[in-house]
C-alpha cells in the first residue's frame, strides 16, 4: 500500500518537472540540457529517487503531452489545425504587422520569425506572437528570408450601398402628360439689349396684372398671353452659367431668343450665343433690337446671320425673325406670340403627377429666411412640406413664392418658383429631386458626400503617384550620396554642412534665414515621409524664398526636433504624428511652430501659407489725383531759382502729404514730395479736380508744358507664393 503511494507521488513529482521543463522550452530560456528529477528534503524516498535517471527530451515531452493532453482549449487545437499558406514570390507587408501575422503572410512558422530576429538589436524574450513589428524590422526580416516584399494596398471598405436618388422613367402615356410653358433663355452680344428687353417684358406683365411694381427679382419670371398661354423667362444666365448647365446634363430652355442690335449686326459674342444654342440642341428665335434708331438695318443683320447656318424664314429658312424696340416696347407681344407659336410646334408637356423633378436656376442666402433658390419645375407639382434633395443638401419645403415675392401653395412644371427650407445653399444646375422622408434625404445626401470624398481622395492619390514617379529617381540620386555611410556619418555630414549656422548668432542666423523657410519633416511610417519629400522637390520659386529641408524622419516629434528648429528658426510639420503636452509646451516656450496634419493636401496648403508670410511685402501704387501743366514759370527765393507749374487738376485730388511723381512722353523723371503748394497766393494742403494749382518740387527740376503730374499712394500688399505643387 505505501509502495503504491510512493510511486503515484513519484508520478506526480516527474510531471510537475515535465511542464517546467516545457515552459522553459517554450520560452527559449533552455540549451537543450535534459531534465532531472527534482530532490525532496524530507526523506528518502526509495531507490528511484535516490539514483535518478536521465530522460530523453523527446520521451519527455511526448510524456508531459499527453499528460497534459486534458488542458488544451479548443482554440488552440483550431490554431494547430490552422493550414500554413506558402507565398511564392512576393510577401504583401503593411503598418503595424504582428509576429504571426507576418509569419503567416510569409508561409513560415513562428520560430522562424524569432530565429530571424536574433540578427536584429530586438530583444527575443521580450517578443511574443501579438507583437507589433517596426516597418524596417519587416522588411529586414523578409530580406533575410531570401523573398521580396510589396506594401500591400489600403484596405478596402466594404462596398456601400447605393442610396443616391434617382430620376423616374420617362412616361409617354399622353392621359399623363399635360402642357406646360415654354422656358426661353435670352442671349446676345454686350449692349444689345439684353437686359432691356427683360425689363420690358417684366414692365408689361406687371402692368397687365396691375401690381405697383416689382417686390422681388428672383431670376425668373412669367408672362401671361392675352390668349392664355404663358411663357417662363429666365433671366440672362451669362455664357458661362449656360454651358455649366449643359455640362450637368441639365436641359432647362426650351427656346433661345438670340437678341441682335440693329445698328452693330452680328458681333464676337453672337456668334458664341449661336454655338451655345446649336450644342444644347435648343431652337432659336431672332429678336432684331433698337430699329427704333435712324442707323437701324434688320436686313443686314439677316444676312450676316446666313454665314453662321441661321436662316431666317424669309430666306427659305425656319427662325423666326422679330424687328423690336426693347427700350421702347413695340412688338414685345409680337416676339411672345412667335414664341407660343414655337413652343406649339414643339409640343412641350409634362407629367405633373409623381414625385418633383426640376432645376436649380440660382441661390441665395437671405438674413431673414436662409438659404432661397429659385427653381423650374420639370415633373410632378412642388407643394409645402415636400422634402427635396439638391446636390449635397436637402430641404423640406416651409413656403413657395412666386416672381413677385406672394406665397403660393404649389408649382407646376414649367414654373418657376421661389423655395424656403434648405438646409444650405445647393449650387446653380444641381438637379432637384423629390423623396420620401427626411429620412431618406439625409441617406442620400450621405451618400453623395461620400461618393465626392472618394473622387477627390482618388485625385489626391493619382497626383501624388504621379509626382512620385516623376521625381523619384532624382531623389534617389540626391540619397545615393549619401549612401555609402552609415546614419552617424550621414549625420556628421549634415552637422558639418551647417555648422556656420549653428555656430552664428541668433541675429546674424535671423538674417541669413530672413527669405529661408527651414522645415523638419516627422511622418509616421517612412512611406508617408517619402510622399512629402516627393512634392517639396517639385518646389522651384528659390528665388521668392528659400525651402530648407533640415531634417526628415518617422515617430513622434520629440525634444530633438524642438531643438533643431530653434537652431535652425524652423517649422516643424508632422503627418499622422502626435506631439505630447510637454512637447507643446517646450515649444511655445522657444517660439517653435508645430503643424501636425492628417491630410496630406492640407499639410501643403500650410506649408504654402508659411511660405507666403515668409515672402517681403510687394508696394502698389494707387492713384489719387492727375494733373496737367499748362504753364511754367520761376520764383526767386533767397539767392535761388525755384522752378514752379501752374497745373489743372482733371482727375482726383492732389494731396500734398502724399508722393508725386513728373511724367514726361510715358516716361517717369522724378518721384519724391512737394516742396510747396499753392491755390492762386494761398499755401493749400489738398487741390481737387478742376482747380489750377501751382506747385513745386523737393528737387530743382524744370517743367515743360504738357507733362503730367501724378499724385499716388503706396501700400504694402502680402505677395502669395508662385508654388504649384499640383493640388
Amino acid at each position: 500500500m505505501n509502495r503504491g503511494l510512493l510511486l503515484r507521488f513519484e508520478n506526480l513529482v516527474q510531471l510537475r518537472g515535465a511542464c517546467q521543463q516545457l515552459r522553459a522550452l517554450s520560452s527559449r530560456k533552455v540549451c537543450g540540457a535534459q531534465w532531472k528529477p527534482v530532490q525532496l528534503s524530507a526523506r528518502p524516498m526509495g531507490s528511484l529517487l535516490l539514483y535518478p535517471q536521465l530522460w530523453p527530451k523527446d520521451r519527455l515531452i511526448s510524456a508531459a503531452l499527453s499528460q497534459c493532453r486534458h488542458l488544451a482549449t479548443k482554440e488552440e487545437t483550431r490554431k494547430k489545425k490552422k493550414k500554413i499558406l506558402l507565398t511564392r514570390g512576393e510577401v504583401e507587408i503593411r503598418q503595424k504587422m504582428t509576429v504571426e501575422e507576418l509569419a503567416q503572410a510569409m508561409g513560415k512558422d513562428i520560430d522562424h520569425i524569432y530565429e530571424v530576429l536574433l540578427y536584429t538589436d530586438i530583444n527575443v524574450d521580450s517578443v511574443e506572437p501579438d507583437s507589433i513589428l517596426h516597418e524596417d524590422h519587416i522588411k529586414m526580416i523578409v530580406k533575410k528570408s531570401g523573398m521580396k516584399y510589396k506594401s500591400a494596398k489600403l484596405k478596402e471598405e466594404k462596398e456601400r450601398k447605393n442610396t443616391d436618388a434617382v430620376k423616374r422613367q420617362v412616361v409617354n402615356y399622353p392621359a399623363v402628360l399635360t402642357p406646360r410653358p415654354p422656358v426661353v433663355t435670352i442671349l446676345g452680344h454686350v449692349d444689345h439689349g439684353k437686359t432691356t428687353l427683360l425689363d420690358s417684358l417684366r414692365k408689361t406683365q406687371v402692368a397687365s396684372m396691375e401690381a405697383g411694381g416689382i417686390t422681388q427679382h428672383i431670376g425668373a419670371f412669367i408672362v401671361h398671353m392675352p390668349s392664355g398661354e404663358k411663357i417662363t423667362f429666365l433671366d440672362t444666365p451669362g455664357h458661362a452659367a449656360f454651358s455649366a448647365m449643359r455640362a450637368r446634363g441639365t436641359n432647362v430652355t426650351d427656346i433661345v431668343i438670340l437678341v441682335v442690335a440693329a445698328e452693330d449686326g452680328v458681333m464676337q459674342q453672337t456668334v458664341e450665343s449661336i454655338q451655345h444654342a446649336r450644342n444644347a440642341g435648343v431652337p432659336l428665335i431672332l429678336a432684331i433690337n433698337k430699329c427704333d434708331k435712324p442707323e437701324a438695318d434688320p436686313e443686314r443683320v439677316k444676312k450676316e446671320l446666313l454665314a453662321y447656318d441661321v436662316v431666317c424664314e424669309e430666306f427659305g429658312g425656319d427662325v423666326q425673325a422679330v424687328n423690336i424696340s426693347a427700350l421702347k416696347g413695340e412688338n414685345l407681344m409680337v416676339l411672345a406670340e412667335a414664341t407660343v407659336a414655337l413652343a406649339e410646334m414643339l409640343e412641350l408637356k409634362a407629367d405633373a403627377t409623381g414625385l418633383v423633378e426640376g432645376t436649380v436656376i440660382e441661390s441665395r442666402k437671405d438674413r431673414g429666411k436662409g438659404p432661397l433658390t429659385t427653381a423650374i419645375i420639370q415633373r410632378g407639382t412642388l407643394r409645402k412640406g415636400c422634402v427635396l434633395v439638391a446636390g449635397k443638401t436637402w430641404a423640406k419645403v416651409r413656403f413657395l413664392f412666386d416672381e413677385n415675392g406672394k406665397a403660393v401653395d404649389a408649382a407646376s412644371p414649367g414654373i418657376p418658383v421661389e423655395i424656403m427650407g434648405w438646409k444650405e445653399a445647393p449650387s446653380a444646375g444641381d438637379e432637384i429631386l423629390e423623396v420620401e422622408s427626411e429620412q431618406r434625404a439625409q441617406e442620400v445626401v450621405t451618400w453623395r458626400t461620400y461618393v465626392e470624398q472618394q473622387e477627390k481622395m482618388k485625385k489626391d492619390l493619382e497626383v501624388i503617384e504621379a509626382k512620385q514617379k516623376e521625381h523619384r529617381l532624382e531623389y534617389e540620386k540626391k540619397q545615393q550620396k549619401l549612401a555609402h555611410l552609415t546614419w552617424r556619418q550621414r549625420k556628421a555630414v549634415l552637422y558639418k554642412a551647417n555648422k556656420h549656422l549653428m555656430l552664428s548668432r541668433p541675429k546674424e542666423r535671423t538674417e541669413t534665414d530672413e527669405n529661408t523657410l527651414s522645415l523638419i519633416v516627422k511622418g509616421d511610417v517612412d512611406g508617408s515621409v517619402e510622399a512629402i519629400l516627393n512634392i517639396l522637390d517639385s518646389y522651384d520659386c528659390e528665388d521668392e524664398c528659400k525651402l530648407d529641408i533640415v531634417y526628415f524622419g518617422m515617430g513622434d516629434i520629440s525634444e530633438n526636433d524642438i531643438s533643431l528648429a530653434e537652431a535652425f528658426n524652423g517649422v516643424i510639420f508632422g503627418f499622422s504624428v502626435k506631439a505630447n503636452e510637454s512637447i507643446k509646451k517646450l515649444a511655445d516656450k522657444k517660439g517653435i511652430k508645430i503643424k501636425l496634419h492628417n491630410i496630406i493636401y492640407k499639410l501643403i496648403e500650410d506649408l504654402k501659407e508659411e511660405l507666403n508670410s515668409r515672402l517681403p511685402p510687394a508696394v502698389v501704387e494707387t492713384t489719387i489725383g492727375e494733373a496737367s501743366v499748362l504753364d511754367t514759370f520761376s520764383v526767386t527765393a533767397g539767392k535761388s531759382r525755384i522752378p514752379v507749374a501752374g497745373c489743372r487738376v482733371h482727375k482726383g485730388l492732389l494731396d500734398r502729404k502724399m508722393k508725386f511723381k513728373l511724367i514726361r512722353n510715358r516716361d517717369v523723371i522724378w518721384k519724391g514730395c512737394l516742396s510747396s503748394l499753392k491755390h492762386h497766393k494761398d499755401d493749400a494742403q489738398v487741390i481737387k479736380t478742376g482747380m489750377d494749382c501751382g506747385l513745386s518740387l523737393d528737387k530743382n527740376l524744370e517743367f515743360n508744358i504738357g507733362d503730367e503730374i501724378i499724385c499716388y499712394e503706396e501700400k504694402e500688399v502680402q505677395q502669395t507664393t508662385s508654388w504649384d505643387p499640383g493640388f
